[in-house]
């Protein structure tokens, strides 16, 4: 695990320990009643022909600072649905991405599309966190999550309504996150100890994931030679969000990419 990675999940536990004195899970837990439905992640993103696009509202990242100055969650969700997004990821990280969980339950509110919650989750609470904000799915990241943890929280996940974005950048992991049960995987391009990012990975992994499983591409993809590219070794969908908030033109940009 990288050092960014350490120190990110390190304070995540903090976080999480902060957030369940300030609100008990039970407490939390008597909220779930007033969550709105759960739309289906999996079939908006293969419903239409080509590549499903996840679109992430993000405003920095640590590595590379802040994306985005005129940074407005729901105005840059709403363009992503107007042109054709099939899904938004919202970052609710906030020490490292300047993410917040209300922004993703601003988003929900704001655009028909599902929502994914894009965080680093490791304990139960951040699912019912999820669920109580309105999310349709949640990412779970392979290389922070034991062994036992990763299917104990893929199921809190599904019995909450929500669809679990099982991510995973190792190969090593592979078999775990499948023996998990995960149907929807995503496979990151950015090598998480060095922050590069390649397409090869996607499809080097691609030929070892069971056509049963929706296959995500996540990070390096800016073109439509990309997306091509991707679509043809049996890619589903597509998450993309630095390439969006570094566009002058988010809906342009988007548009671009879906070949239109």
């Amino acid at each position: 695990m990288s050092n960014i990675l350490e120190r990110i999940v390190a304070a995540k536990r903090q976080e999480i320990e902060h957030r369940r004195e300030e609100t008990p899970q039970r407490q939390l837990e008597s909220r779930l009643a007033e969550a709105p439905p759960v739309r289906d992640f999996r079939a908006a993103l293969e419903k239409d022909p080509g590549l499903g696009v996840i679109a992430e509202v993000k405003k920095a990242s640590p590595s590379t600072g802040v994306l985005r100055t005129d940074f407005d969650p729901v105005a840059i969700a709403r363009i992503y649905e107007a042109n054709g997004a099939s899904a938004i990821s919202v970052l609710t990280d906030e020490p490292f991405f300047q993410g917040r969980l209300c922004h993703l339950t601003a988003v929900r509110e704001a655009v028909a599309a599902p929502v994914l919650r894009k965080d680093f989750i490791l304990d139960p609470y951040q699912v019912v966190e999820a669920r109580v904000a309105g999310a349709d799915a949640v990412l779970l990241i392979a290389e922070i999550l034991a062994t036992t943890a990763l299917p104990a929280l893929l199921r809190e996940i599904q019995e909450l309504g929500m669809e679990a974005l099982v991510e995973l950048y190792d190969r090593a992991n592979l078999p775990r996150v499948l023996d998990a049960g995960a149907k929807l995987v995503g496979v990151n391009n950015r090598n998480l100890r060095t922050f590069a990012t390649s397409l090869d990975h996607t499809l080097e992994l691609a030929r070892d994931i069971p056509k049963d499983c929706c296959l995500i591409s996540e990070s390096g993809i800016g073109t439509c030679a990309d997306m091509l590219c991707l679509e043809a070794a049996g890619v589903k969908a597509v998450l993309i969000g630095a390439t969006f908030m570094r566009a002058k033109d988010i809906g342009e940009k988007l548009r671009q990419l879906r070949g239109g």
